[in-house]
């Protein structure tokens, strides 16, 4: 447990970087502008005296995306005493001390308290009940911290006292901001070392929207770079301080588009072992997994279709788990799937027959709609012809009525041509019946 009223320097220079440059203000804060801009939640709490606000907070993101901050400002905004609790090593007495302390500094010398949980999460449904008495009596303002899901990781009882606050990943900007700054500013670098483009490319990219992280090999960079005897961080340099290669890959360059279509044309050509190669390379570069898995998706019609039906249901899945859980776990989801495609029968069939018809509604005369197949619900559509003549399939031993479909400009017009492979073997002989049932052979 660690408890502060806050000293003025913003801590020792002994600290590591990312807690010397922790923000001291909310205009310092970087990032989360849905969240803090005026007249949202949190700048309604950071701007209002701790002593006045009873109100809860459950914050729900990503590491390094200003949690533990977020709750210091609290604190700060109405001088209330900061306590944090780690619910890896924190366990009901220590709880219940804390809120025994609130509970008396409140009624004896008139002091807020605001009581941050990280990764609260872990606490169990026993150790979250007594978190209650504190929040329901306002002797503790609550600001808990967890990467989980709420709704399935806190008890209802702390939810619906609580505001939720969902938290982003820092983007590109941010994350540059943070570096710039923590070289320049007298709590971090002082000027000491100037950081390269490249660098600050390669740093953004390893940080993963992640600011604890970004700075955290930035001033282990920092620690290369002087060792080295220089005075500007380079690529190198954060490669030697990070144990990462130096990737190649600018998400709006030729490296991207290459390495990305390389990843799709390995797995379409069924090599397991060159897919995750540049599966591995988009991730190690910073690539936003959520855009591999959308690439996922479109292979698995394009390049797999019915030749292997489960492998878009596959794909959907690890979009959905990929935004859920994030990195760096989204990783073995991506080489789960990624291998399964690769290793999938393949056949481009029902791209190849999609485009064919588009090409022909966009080049041919189509015709009209064939006045049995038109809407009939409607007064008179019978004498118009419309309707009339239709095969209810349902009535029909095989279910297949033998009648016209396609305008008469494009009777004989043939798109899907099965290709036999996978699951398309039993397709196709289907097919084919289906066809001499209809009259289409």
């Amino acid at each position: 447990m660690t408890s502060s009223l806050f000293d003025s320097d913003g801590g020792s220079g002994a600290a590591p970087l990312a807690v010397r440059m922790r923000p001291r203000t909310i205009e310092e804060f970087v990032g989360q502008s849905h969240a803090l801009s005026q007249g949202g939640p949190l700048r309604r709490l950071l701007d209002t005296d701790a002593s006045a606000s009873r109100s809860s907070v459950i914050l729900w993101g990503p590491p390094g995306t200003g949690k533990t901050t977020l709750a210091q400002l609290m604190a700060r905004a109405g001088s209330a005493k900061f306590v944090e609790l780690s619910a890896i090593t924190a366990g009901i007495k220590d709880v219940r001390d804390v809120i025994t302390e609130a509970q008396n500094n409140q009624s004896m010398f008139g002091m807020a308290t605001v009581l941050f949980v990280d990764e609260v999460h872990r606490f169990n449904k026993t150790q979250q009940d007594a978190l209650l008495p504190g929040v329901e009596n306002g002797w503790v303002t609550l600001v808990a911290a967890t990467t989980e899901n709420p709704s399935f990781s806190v008890i209802s009882p702390l939810l619906s006292r609580s505001l939720l606050i969902t938290l982003h990943s820092l983007n590109n900007d941010d994350i540059s901001k943070l570096l710039d700054r923590a070289v320049s500013d007298e709590r971090g670098l002082r000027k000491e070392v100037s950081l390269s483009d490249d660098a600050r490319g390669m740093l953004i990219r390893l940080a993963g929207g992640d600011a604890r992280r970004a700075l955290t090999v930035l001033e282990a960079s920092a620690a290369v770079t002087t060792q080295l005897g220089a005075t500007e961080i380079t690529e190198e340099h954060v490669s030697l301080a990070s144990d990462h290669n130096v990737v190649r890959y600018d998400k709006a360059g030729d490296q991207h588009y290459d390495v990305v279509s390389a990843f799709i044309k390995s797995v379409r050509g069924s090599d397991a072992d060159a897919a995750l190669h540049y599966l591995a390379r988009m991730l190690e570069a910073g690539e936003d997994p959520r855009f591999i898995a959308r690439r996922l998706l479109i292979l698995a019609s394009e390049d797999i279709g019915l030749a292997d039906n489960s492998m878009l249901s596959l794909a959907q899945a690890a979009a959905q788990t990929v935004a859920f859980i994030g990195m760096p776990e989204a990783r073995i989801t991506l080489g789960h799937v990624t291998i399964a495609m690769a290793l999938a029968p393949k056949s481009n069939a029902a791209y190849v027959a999609m485009d064919a018809a588009i090409a022909d509604v966009r080049t041919k005369d189509i015709g009209a709609v064939p006045p049995h197949l038109r809407d009939s619900h409607y007064a008179r559509a019978g004498d118009l012809g419309h309707g009339v003549g239709y095969i209810y399939p349902h009535e029909l031993p095989e279910g297949v009525a033998a009648q016209q479909y396609l305008p008469d400009a494009l009777a004989t017009a043939r798109y899907y041509n099965s290709t036999g492979r996978g699951f398309e073997a039993t397709t196709k002989t289907l097919w084919e019946r289906i066809r001499g049932l209809l009259g289409r052979d």
